[in-house]
C-alpha cells in the first residue's frame, strides 16, 4: 500500500447547546422538584440533594457516615433483603448517602423505583445490629489506611490548611467513632435530612404531570423542617510560603501538594479564565505539570492541579507523588510552573488547545441525564444565570492569554503557598532542607494527625561492634541458628488474602539457587516467577517475558532457601544505617538496589526494599514481614504485606520444610 497524503478535516460548525429546561413545582415542605422529560430511552433517573451548609461534627465526626452506610438498609416496613432483592429483580440502581439519595432504571418501573427511593430515604431502619456492624467496617477501614500514605497526606493537608476543627479540616478517627451512638445517627438523620434545602431533580422517560402526582403522594408528607446553619469563619493562607513536613518512615515516595485557599464561585467574571489557567497547569496529561514532571524528567506517573468553585471555602493544589530522591527536585519545579504561569502570556496554541477539551467534553457529557441532572441542580444551587450552559463554549472561547494570566495571578498564589510534604524523612529530609534554605522555605513537623512535632531523627548512630555481618548473623541465630538453618534443603509455603474482595493463594517453592512463586486467584494462575542458575521468567495475564543480563543476574542472587546464607559472605553488602519500620527501628542492610531490614530488638527480619524500573519510572517495592511461628526448629513469618500501590497481605497456612518440592517447580 502506498502512503497517501492525509491532512486533518477541518472542523465542523460548532453544535448548538440547547438543553431542556426543567419543569418545576415545589412542595409545601419546601423541596423543589425538577423535571426534564427526555424520551430517546426508555430510562428515568432520580436524584435526591439535600442542599444543607456544611457542618464540623466535632468530636463525633464520622456520624454522618454512619448515616450514610445505614440508610438503605432496608426500611420500617421491609427488610434489608427483601429490599435489596426488589430492587436487583428490577433491575434498578439505588443509593444513598447522609446528603440524599440516587435511582436510575427503566422507565417502565419508573413509579416503583421511586416509591423504593421515597421508602428508603424517609422510612430508614436503624437498628443496633447494623449500627454495631456498619460502625466495625468503618474502623476496619481506618486501620487499613492507618498506613496508607496517601490517606495520611489527605488528612494533614486538610488540617493543616483548614484546621482541626473546620468542617473541611476535621477528620474521622477510631476514638470519634466510638463516641458515636445509635442515637445520635437518629438525631442527626432527623436534624439534617429534612424537606427544607431539598432539590428532586427527575430525567428521563417520564410524564411530567404523572409524576407531579407521584412525588407529591411520596413526599408531601415529609415533615417541613430546615436543617440547622452553622457559621464558620473562613480559614487563612499562610502569611509566607512554607513546607509542612510529616515523617512516613514506611513510605516508598513522597507525596507533594502545594496548596492555597481558593474562594472561586461560578459565577464570578473569572471562572472561565480559571478553568483554562488550570487545564494549561495541570489539568491533564498534556498539562504543564505532567509534561515537566513525567515527560521530562520522569520522577512520576503523573502530576496534576486542581481548584474548586463553591459557595463555601475551597482550595487549589498541585500535586504529585514523587520518588523519594527528587521530591526536593519536584517542589521547585512545580514552583517554577506556577511562577511561568503567573507571570508569562500563555500561547494561542497551549489556550487553544485547553479549550478545545473543554468544549470537546461539554458536548459529550450534555447528552447523559446524569449530566442534564447536574447542570439542572447548580442553576438551583449555584444561583447561576438561566443561560450558564447555553453560553458554556461561549464563554470559554472568550477567554484570552491576558484573561488566563489575570485569574493565575489571582488564585494560584506565589508567596502564601503552603506545601505538604508526606515522606521518608531518612530518604528525604537532607536534600529538603538544602532545598529550604537556597529558596528560603522554612520547614515545619507534623505528625500524621497535623500536630506539630519535633524534627525526626533522620541519622541514628549505629552501636559499636554492629556490623552487616553481625545484622545476618543474629537474624540467622533468632530463627534457628546456622546448623539448622544450612540443613534445609527446600521450602515450600501457602499463604493466602484477598484483593479488591477476590480471594488469592500464594504458592512459594524454594531450593538452592532457585525459587518459583505462583499467584493464583479462584484456582487460575495469576502470575508465576520462576528463577533457577539456568535463567528465570515471568508469566502474567499469559505472557511470558524472560529476564536476561543484569535483571537475570538480580533474579538469581535472589533466589534460594535463606539469601542472608548468601549475604554472609558478600563483601559489597553494607550497614546502610538504621531506619523506622512500622514504628520500629530496624538496620538497613544494602546490597546493590536491595535494602533488608531487620529489627533492631528481635534481630528478625521485617521488611525488604527492592528498586524496581516500570514503564520507564522507578519506584522502590516493599514487602514487610510479621507474626514469625516456629516450624520444625525454625522461625517464618506468616503474615507478608506486599506493598504495591495498595498493600496486598497474605496469611501463611503451611510451611514444608524439606518436602512438597521437585525440580519440575522450577522448570
Amino acid at each position: 500500500m502506498q502512503a497517501q497524503d492525509r491532512k486533518m478535516p477541518n472542523p465542523g460548525p460548532a453544535p448548538k447547546i440547547n438543553i431542556k429546561k426543567p419543569e418545576t413545582f415545589t412542595l409545601k415542605n419546601g423541596m423543589k422538584v425538577l423535571v426534564v422529560e427526555n424520551h430517546k430511552l426508555p430510562r428515568v433517573s432520580y436524584t435526591l440533594t439535600l442542599d444543607n451548609p456544611p457542618y464540623a461534627e466535632g468530636a463525633k465526626k464520622g456520624v454522618s457516615d454512619l448515616v450514610s452506610a445505614m440508610l438503605g438498609n432496608g426500611t420500617t416496613s421491609t427488610s434489608k433483603d427483601l429490599y435489596n432483592e426488589e430492587i436487583d429483580f428490577l433491575g434498578a440502581n439505588i443509593n444513598f448517602w447522609s446528603s440524599g439519595a440516587s435511582a436510575n432504571g427503566l422507565s417502565r418501573y419508573s413509579d416503583r423505583i421511586l416509591e423504593l427511593m421515597a421508602d428508603g430515604a424517609l422510612n430508614p431502619l436503624f437498628v443496633q445490629e447494623e449500627f454495631d456492624k456498619e460502625k466495625a467496617k468503618l474502623i476496619e477501614g481506618l486501620k487499613s489506611d492507618e498506613k496508607s500514605v496517601p490517606a495520611i497526606a489527605r488528612r494533614v493537608e486538610n488540617v493543616l490548611t483548614y484546621g482541626k476543627n473546620h468542617y473541611n479540616g476535621e477528620f474521622t478517627s477510631e476514638e470519634t467513632l466510638n463516641n458515636v451512638t445509635l442515637a445520635d445517627v437518629k438525631l442527626n438523620y432527623s436534624t439534617y435530612f429534612v424537606p427544607g434545602n431539598a432539590y428532586l431533580v427527575i430525567v428521563g422517560d417520564v410524564d411530567f404531570s404523572a409524576t407531579k402526582k407521584k412525588v407529591e403522594k411520596l413526599f408531601g408528607k415529609w415533615k417541613k423542617a430546615i436543617a440547622p446553619n452553622l457559621e464558620y469563619s473562613d480559614p487563612k493562607d499562610v502569611q509566607y510560603s512554607q513546607i509542612n513536613f510529616v515523617d512516613a518512615p514506611n513510605a516508598v515516595q513522597s507525596e507533594v501538594s502545594l496548596v492555597n485557599l481558593s474562594s472561586l464561585k461560578m459565577t464570578d467574571k473569572d471562572y472561565f479564565a480559571v478553568l483554562m489557567a488550570n487545564q494549561i497547569l495541570g489539568g491533564g496529561g498534556e498539562g504543564r505539570l505532567f509534561l515537566n514532571l513525567r515527560e521530562k524528567h520522569g520522577w512520576t506517573y503523573g502530576s496534576y492541579s486542581s481548584i474548586g468553585a463553591d459557595k463555601y471555602i475551597k482550595k487549589f493544589r498541585s500535586s504529585a507523588s514523587v520518588r523519594n530522591a527528587v521530591t526536593d527536585s519536584a517542589i521547585v519545579e512545580i514552583f517554577n510552573e506556577l511562577k511561568k504561569i503567573r507571570t508569562e502570556l500563555v500561547s494561542e496554541e497551549d489556550l487553544k488547545n485547553a479549550k478545545a477539551k473543554y468544549v470537546g467534553n461539554f458536548v459529550m457529557q450534555i447528552e447523559k441525564p446524569a449530566t442534564v441532572a447536574r447542570y439542572a441542580l447548580n442553576k438551583e444551587t449555584q444561583n447561576l444565570p438561566d443561560n450558564f450552559y447555553e453560553t458554556y463554549m461561549e464563554n470559554i472561547n472568550a477567554v484570552t492569554p491576558q484573561d488566563v494570566l489575570n485569574a493565575a495571578q489571582k488564585y494560584f498564589l506565589a508567596n502564601n503557598t503552603r506545601v505538604v510534604v508526606v515522606g521518608k524523612a531518612a530518604d528525604v529530609l537532607p536534600s529538603l532542607e538544602k532545598m529550604s534554605k537556597e529558596h528560603k522555605l522554612p520547614i515545619f513537623y507534623f505528625d500524621k494527625y497535623g500536630n506539630p512535632t519535633e524534627k525526626p531523627v533522620v541519622k541514628k548512630e549505629v552501636p559499636a561492634g554492629v556490623t552487616a555481618q553481625s545484622v545476618l548473623q543474629k537474624y540467622i541465630d533468632v530463627i534457628g541458628g546456622e546448623k539448622a538453618v544450612r540443613e534445609v534443603k527446600t521450602i515450600y509455603s501457602i499463604a493466602s488474602g484477598t484483593v479488591q474482595g477476590t480471594p488469592l493463594e500464594l504458592h512459594q517453592k524454594y531450593a538452592a539457587n532457585k525459587m518459583a512463586v505462583e499467584v493464583k486467584a479462584m484456582g487460575m494462575t495469576v502470575s508465576k516467577n520462576v528463577v533457577s542458575p539456568s535463567g528465570a521468567y515471568m508469566e502474567a495475564q499469559g505472557k511470558k517475558t524472560t529476564f536476561e543480563g543484569d535483571n537475570l543476574k538480580k533474579m538469581q542472587a535472589a533466589a534460594g532457601t535463606f539469601k542472608e546464607l548468601k549475604l554472609l559472605s558478600n563483601k559489597e553488602v553494607v550497614l546502610k544505617g538504621i531506619e523506622t519500620i512500622k514504628d520500629n527501628d530496624a538496620y538497613a542492610v544494602q546490597l546493590g538496589d536491595a535494602t533488608y531490614y531487620y529489627d533492631m530488638n528481635s534481630g528478625f527480619k521485617v521488611a525488604e526494599a527492592r528498586e524496581l524500573e516500570q514503564a520507564g519510572q522507578k519506584m522502590t517495592q516493599m514487602t514487610y514481614f510479621e507474626d514469625y511461628k516456629d516450624v520444625k526448629g525454625l522461625k517464618f513469618p506468616y503474615k507478608t504485606i506486599l506493598s504495591v500501590g495498595m498493600d496486598l497481605e497474605f496469611t501463611t497456612s503451611e510451611v514444608k520444610i524439606n518436602e512438597g518440592v521437585t525440580d519440575k517447580d522450577f522448570e
